[in-house]
């Protein structure tokens, strides 16, 4: 592992992205941890390959995840079609957040930006906030829990006012799922 240069995955279809699913943080992710411990904490490159058009191309991880999260998860088509699936399609909004932060932890790759521009699509428009509390608060907690942990963990920088709004949110879902 130590004479590993970068690591690389295929992507061959249009329905599975590296922010779609846990496997790709899972596996790449871990795989390029254990070559960084191997180089004595040096974080090798991380390529994907994209193979789903006929014709293949590469990006960085960190080019990918930008890509998927403009195309999927910031998209309003994309995100208005997962609301109109309710419970179910909160809880893959929910996913990609997650599996975003997966990324942070198993790579570094993952920009400042996309958990803001995340957090001010889910979080910060209040309609929007109340449409997946409504209909799966569940979820949405889990979302909330995700945002202040990526924090904590130093993987998004955002204001104090905001990290108090997510705690307020914190709270308030909970106390609804909990009947208070």
């Amino acid at each position: 592992l130590a004479d590993v240069q970068l690591t690389y995955q295929n992507l061959d279809s249009v329905e599975l992205g590296v922010t779609t699913v846990d496997n790709y943080f899972d596996t790449l992710g871990g795989i390029t941890q254990a070559v960084k411990a191997a180089k004595g904490g040096k974080t090798p490159p991380v390529y994907i390959g994209d193979q789903t058009k006929g014709e293949a191309s590469v990006r960085s991880l960190k080019e990918q995840v930008a890509l998927e999260t403009r195309t999927r998860m910031l998209n309003p088509k994309w995100f208005e079609s997962m609301l109109e699936h309710g419970y179910e399609g909160v809880r893959q909004i929910e996913l990609h957040v997650t599996n975003t932060m997966g990324w942070s932890a198993t790579s570094g790759e993952v920009d400042n930006f996309i958990y803001e521009d995340a957090n001010e699509v889910f979080i910060k428009d209040a309609q929007m906030r109340q449409r997946m509390l409504d209909t799966n608060p569940n979820a949405f907690r889990d979302m909330v829990t995700t945002f202040l942990e990526a924090n904590g963990r130093g993987y998004w920088d955002t204001s104090e006012e905001n990290l108090e709004l997510l705690q307020d949110l914190y709270q308030e879902v909970e106390d609804r799922i909990e009947g208070v």
